[in-house]
């Protein structure tokens, strides 16, 4: 079976939300500090970033393996 175009494109977006989904994770288990100019970015900001990265990719795989074209 042949993808159209909105499906690649929804599961090339879902791998990158997904990607940095992970990046989120792997900074909140790493405990790795950014600090932007003075300012300490808290980790339950990247807390927050991985699971809204996470919502959309699944979110985006689904729509694009769901049968309703």
């Amino acid at each position: 079976m042949i993808m159209n175009l909105k499906n690649i494109g929804l599961r090339i977006s879902g791998t990158i939300f997904s990607i940095v989904s992970v990046l989120h994770l792997l900074r909140v288990v790493s405990d790795v500090s950014v600090t932007i100019g003075d300012w300490q970015l808290p980790l339950w900001v990247s807390m927050m970033g991985f699971l809204a990265t996470g919502f959309l990719s699944g979110g985006l795989w689904w729509l694009s393996c769901s049968k309703n074209e």
